[in-house]
């Protein structure tokens, strides 16, 4: 009997961390549901993916809205007829502005796009995944750094972080009778096109623009590949993966 094809589907694929996780996973043998904003990004991946023999699914996808996540995860199951990962790391920021300044519409885009998006693609697959046979399956979350402690005038995305450790926790605490686990990766630094600007500079709290160390974002992908092929009996919570010379641990 042939072994079952693991399915995975990775948001925010096209680019940075997206693209790590899903160039490991694809490496580890799953087949890859790949959703983005940008198709030409998506197939980037999915062409670079492809060396290690997986399959992938390329799903252009807006995950800030309802209509296009249900799409997705239709699209997902039409395609495989299962999901046993899924990683939830599409995500934005917002200009850094006092919180007093920050417009409303600025508020709401991060807010529907890094916490309400995570949590529609979150219910669109416990549905699949306790519907399926063998039943259940991994949810692992992109968190932040943020998610413990927020950089000056970061508002939106630190609330959004901080969301979603608490949606980590009842979403873990709900798949259990399905056999779903739920874990959270909280990423510091990694090389990626939101965090070009390190290199130049970034505030501190003490009012300082300094350049900070970054980590190659293949280290989270290695990550979140652990995380992902670990048995169902077994759960990473929570991880912390971080450039080790970066300004957290500590005060400063």
């Amino acid at each position: 009997m042939a072994a079952l094809q693991k399915v995975a589907l990775i948001t925010g694929a096209g680019t940075g961390i997206g693209k790590a996780v899903a160039l490991a996973l694809m490496k580890d043998g799953y087949a890859a549901v790949l959703a983005g904003r940008r198709k030409d990004k998506l197939e980037e991946t999915a062409a670079e993916g492809k060396a290690s023999g997986s399959k992938s699914l390329v799903v252009p996808t807006d995950v800030s809205d309802p209509g296009s996540i249900k799409a997705l995860f239709a699209n997902t199951k039409e395609a495989f007829g299962r999901l046993d990962v899924l990683f939830n790391n599409a995500g934005i920021g917002a200009p850094a502005v006092p919180l007093e300044d920050l417009p409303y519409e600025t508020w709401k885009k991060v807010v529907d796009t890094n916490l309400t998006g995570i949590f529609l693609c979150t219910q669109e697959a416990i549905r699949i995944m306790k519907a399926q046979e063998p039943r259940g399956g991994r949810i692992i979350n992109n968190g932040s750094i943020s998610a413990h402690a927020p950089r000056p005038f970061s508002s939106p995305y630190t609330s959004t972080k901080h969301g979603i450790t608490g949606l980590t926790k009842a979403s873990n605490l709900d798949g259990r009778a399905y056999d779903i686990a739920v874990g959270q990766i909280d990423i510091g630094n990694a090389a990626t096109p939101m965090t070009d600007r390190m290199v130049d500079g970034v505030l501190q709290p003490d009012g300082r623009k300094i350049p900070e160390p970054r980590m190659d974002a293949k280290a989270v992908g290695d990550a979140v590949a652990y995380m992902a092929t670990l048995p169902l009996d077994a759960n990473v919570l929570f991880m912390t993966v971080m450039a080790s010379k970066m300004p957290f641990v500590g005060r400063g």
